[in-house]
């Protein structure tokens, strides 16, 4: 669905993304991993259209859609969450998945005069679907709540729901278990999966709890200081030198061949 060929993204003289390419096969759940600074987030963002590219190329689905804005990539279905949630906090839970499909008649002036009949049946409609959304999600008990007053957890499961509200193709997710407790996260993950095989979402997943990764993802892709490390299962990444020493650091390298030799 999604390939990056040859993608560099420079700030002055750093090279956050440096000749990255990956692929992200449709219906797929892919892993991406990598220490602190090493061009994931910035890779998400230029795919999402967040930041432009130095030079290289994205393509969906065989499209050139290299540079084009979030809101141009959210009507062909591709969407990024963010590390720290992104809500509407003085309104509802069930207000905020409300506001997320584009095109809603009472967006314009003149509909909002002439066509309230039809506001408030489309109104009713996204509330039912909304609902339906939180219900899938487990937290219909929250659809009232002021959503500046959820859990880091349950924000990360709300920013979940609003790609429901549009059926995305492609999501991309920055540290879903950022600030999130263990049963959340559980839940989360449970909530990706069934987006996956049961509504055929395609997921990137930027994460560093590696039970979290382990257990969802396949491939996994690990990047470090702007390039990709390497590519294959959650238990072959785990036992690569390569990724050992960069990812996990020479101190955990030395202590598994210390205890591989015991």
């Amino acid at each position: 669905m999604i390939k990056v060929e040859n993608l560099h993204k420079h700030f002055g003289g750093f090279h956050a993304v440096d000749g990255a390419s990956i692929e992200i096969e449709t219906g797929s759940i892919t892993g991406l991993i990598g220490p602190n600074g090493a061009g994931k987030s910035t890779l998400f963002n230029v795919i999402a259209g967040v930041l432009p590219p130095t030079s290289g190329r994205v393509l969906m689905d065989g499209e050139d859609i290299t540079g084009l804005k979030p809101h141009e990539l959210f009507h062909k279905g591709l969407l990024r969450t963010f590390q720290i949630a992104h809500e509407f906090s003085s309104m509802t839970v069930r207000e905020n998945l409300m506001m997320v499909p584009a095109g809603q008649s009472g967006e314009g002036l003149w509909s909002a005069w002439f066509r309230r009949g039809r506001i408030a049946e489309e109104e009713r409609a996204l509330a039912r679907k909304a609902d339906e959304v939180l219900e899938f999600l487990t937290i219909s008990h929250v659809a009232d709540e002021k959503a500046g007053n959820l859990s880091g957890g349950q924000k990360k499961l709300l920013e979940l729901g609003r790609t429901m509200m549009v059926d995305a193709k492609i999501v991309f997710l920055d540290e879903v278990g950022a600030g999130v407790n263990r049963t959340l996260l559980n839940t989360i993950g449970e909530a990706i999966v069934r987006l996956n095989k049961e509504r055929g979402y395609t997921f990137c997943v930027i994460e560093h709890d590696m039970d979290f990764i382990g257990r969802l993802c396949d491939p996994v892709i690990v990047m470090a200081e702007g390039k990709v490390l390497a590519q294959g299962k959650a238990d072959e990444i785990m036992q690569n030198e390569a990724v050992i020493e960069a990812y996990l650091g020479t101190g955990l390298k030395n202590k598994m061949t210390a205890g591989a030799n015991a």
